[in-house]
């Protein structure tokens, strides 16, 4: 794939877990079922689960693609995968240091570095818990000043939540396309290919967070009602898009590098197809961003500051009612009016572990 520089045709549907349906070709997706004997335009049915079949409706997820060629095209075999001096991402929390006191990280440095696409600028900060077991999180930071070119990721161990702090970015996924700006997040699903381009080589800096289980959601309201926090209509979903692009099209050269982070370990294969080949798509899984500037504050009107659980953007909760795997919580500009309170937040020493950006 070559860099993407027309961004005025890449637009979005809304509302947070929304039943979608978007087509690239009119009259793509069949009509009152999933998998016809033969789909519209030589086209393959693929389903594309986030859940386990037999999860509850309200926790189910996934989608149908229809796709020119199967996912299951591969060139090559899978190899392990060397960036930048790494064949893994994760080795084991264990091996990291571990300090019962707070730690504070300088930026990664964006301007003297060699060409770094989003992946080769992974850097794991911290983290708990084992991809294998399907339990914890990895935080990492990243820098980038190229585009992955040829080239799309996907990781078989969880959800990427992405934070950008410098710089925008073109998110190519199987089911469409995102511009990402430094204001915005965007949540990229497990086992979803995606490929990250940078925009008029402008280099990018943020954060990334990973989660092993479950899914994002956005928190519950309680008492609350009905509005407030992030509204499920400012999210931000991609529509149909694809590209036909094979080693007849484009030369019996063209070579497609396909990298999977599989338990931690990263592995690549050769495609002679691009992999973003999904021509129209319905469903509950899909990729989606939102921009923070939406974020509703809830605040205190009276006096003392409230928990700053009240911040949550979204959460992916654990087994454990009540606790969350990983909560993303913002601190945006507000009103702070409470009487007789020390101004600045309370200190607070709590069960959890916070990693500030």
């Amino acid at each position: 794939m070559s860099e993407h520089s027309n961004q005025s045709d890449i637009i979005y549907l809304s509302g947070f877990g929304s039943y979608i349906s978007t087509e690239a070709i009119p009259n793509t997706l069949p009509n009152n079922q999933n998998s016809p004997q033969s789909c519209s335009y030589g086209l393959y049915a693929e389903q594309l689960s986030g859940t386990a079949f037999t999860a509850p409706r309200h926790k189910n997820l996934h989608s149908w693609l229809y796709r020119i060629r199967p996912s299951v095209i591969t060139a090559t075999d899978y190899e392990s995968y060397d960036s930048n001096g790494r064949y893994d991402i994760y080795e084991g929390f264990q091996s990291l240091v571990i300090e019962p006191k707070p730690l504070r990280w300088n930026p990664l440095d964006i301007d003297d570095i060699p060409p770094t696409n989003f992946i080769e600028g992974l850097q794991v900060v911290c983290g708990t818990g084992d991809p294998s077991l399907k339990e914890g999180l990895c935080i990492y930071n990243y820098v980038a000043n190229s585009s992955m070119i040829n080239t799309a990721f996907y990781s078989s161990d969880g959800d990427f939540l992405i934070v950008p702090e410098q710089g925008s970015m073109i998110v190519i996924t199987e089911l469409g396309r995102l511009i990402v700006n430094s204001s915005e997040i965007v949540v990229i699903p497990r086992g979803i290919r995606f490929s990250i381009q940078i925009i008029n080589n402008e280099s990018i800096r943020g954060y990334a967070l990973e989660a092993f289980s479950g899914h994002f959601e956005l928190p519950s309201l309680g008492v609350i009602g009905s509005n407030g926090l992030a509204n499920p209509r400012d999210f931000l979903i991609p529509t149909a898009w694809y590209e036909d692009i094979d080693n007849q099209s484009a030369g019996e050269n063209y070579s497609y590098n396909l990298i999977n982070k599989y338990m931690g370990k990263l592995f690549k294969r050769s495609l002679n197809h691009s992999p973003f080949d999904v021509v129209g798509w319905h469903g509950n899984y899909y990729p989606f961003k939102y921009d923070l500037k939406h974020f509703n504050t809830i605040n205190t009107v009276s006096y003392d500051h409230l928990d700053p659980s009240i911040f949550t953007v979204l959460t992916c909760p654990s087994n454990e009612p009540g606790v969350a795997i990983a909560d993303f919580v913002i601190f945006p500009p507000r009103w702070m009016v409470a009487e007789h309170t020390f101004r600045p937040p309370y200190f607070v020493s709590n069960c959890i572990s916070c990693y500030y950006t």
